[in-house]
């Protein structure tokens, strides 16, 4: 086990270039100017066209933009290794302070997004592959394949109409991590203060994971549940209970946990949308603003955080399913 996750370790290094490098030369193809957006604001103390076309020279050399793509990105690199991403063209602030901010949110919303996904998502397709064809199976799929239909922002939109004091119900607060005087607030209820706040935002994250990863639940219970040992199982006078939870459950978890690594960049995404609709601090919301605001330093640090998390989640799914299915032999 441990060769083989230092192997994985060593294939993320080409992988991770790879991306790096193809996100570099889409941003540099993108349409418009860094230099430009950060000098929309002193138009009115540029003189005369020599001065802007001084100060325009300045910018790109304090960023390195005056250099070939080629060494930008060489530069690029080196200060990475080192943790370094560079200061923010929108105010000046070291892009690693502003990950190392948001970054912990994210995660936070995610991780738990991603327990409820699998808590819920289990015994749902379980119940429908044990129960087929009857009434509740066709409900329950029925009300599934409506919530993986409806995009997220349009569901955020909904909740803050309904149920975040819009036009009817004030229940849940709409923007934020917690309420302006949580700090005078004990440890318990600080923690139920959180989860007050960010109930809204996580619906929006895991109702369209939950549907997706069901649906895979039941059909790979389906399948198990067709295999000839789970019939010996039951000849031998194993109680249902036994024969579904014990037996047929884990063989069904392969298809879902070698799902993990493909959920994490979508969550990530998803963040994006949602992370802006409420007004949560977190990369979504960073790695929005620092496209607006054509942010190089910080659209490459936010990139390069994304990357990394998701081939974490690669490799932990992998891991995963090596320890679910012991007849995976590593080489």
């Amino acid at each position: 086990m441990r060769a083989y996750i230092i192997r994985r370790l060593l294939l993320i290094i080409p992988t991770f270039i790879g991306i790096s490098v193809l996100t570099f030369a889409l941003i540099q193809l993108a349409p418009g100017s860094p230099v430009a957006y950060k000098l929309r604001g002193m138009e009115g103390a540029m003189k005369d066209d020599a001065a802007t076309q001084e100060i325009i020279e300045q910018t790109k050399a304090l960023y390195g933009l005056d250099k070939p793509i080629p060494v930008q990105y060489a530069l690029w690199l080196s200060r990475l290794v080192r943790l370094d991403f560079g200061n923010s063209m929108k105010d000046q602030r070291p892009v690693m302070d502003k990950i190392a901010e948001a970054l912990p949110i994210t995660i936070q919303l995610n991780v738990i997004s991603l327990l409820l996904v699998y808590l819920i998502s289990i015994p749902i397709g379980v119940y429908s592959a044990t129960h087929p064809g009857t009434r509740r199976d066709s409900a329950i799929t029925l009300l599934l394949f409506m919530v993986y239909s409806m995009p997220s922002f349009w569901v955020a939109m909904l909740l803050i109409l309904f149920l975040g004091g819009g036009e009817y119900l004030n229940w849940f607060p709409i923007h934020g991590l917690q309420s302006s005087d949580a700090e005078n607030f004990s440890l318990g209820m600080r923690l139920l203060d959180r989860l007050w706040h960010i109930a809204l935002p996580l619906f929006c994250l895991t109702y369209g994971s939950l549907a997706f990863l069901s649906r895979y639940m039941r059909a790979g219970m389906m399948d198990v549940m067709r295999q000839d040992y789970i019939r010996t199982a039951r000849a031998y006078g194993f109680s249902e209970r036994t024969v579904v939870w014990k037996y047929a459950m884990r063989n069904s978890l392969i298809a879902i946990i070698t799902l993990l690594g493909g959920l994490l960049p979508g969550l990530i995404g998803g963040s994006i949308i949602i992370e802006s609709i409420f007004s949560i601090p977190g990369m979504g919301r960073l790695a929005f603003e620092a496209v607006l605001s054509r942010d190089y330093p910080l659209i490459m640090g936010n990139i390069t955080m994304v990357s990394l998390l998701t081939l974490a989640g690669l490799l932990l799914s992998d891991i995963l399913y090596v320890l679910v299915d012991p007849r995976i032999k590593l080489g």
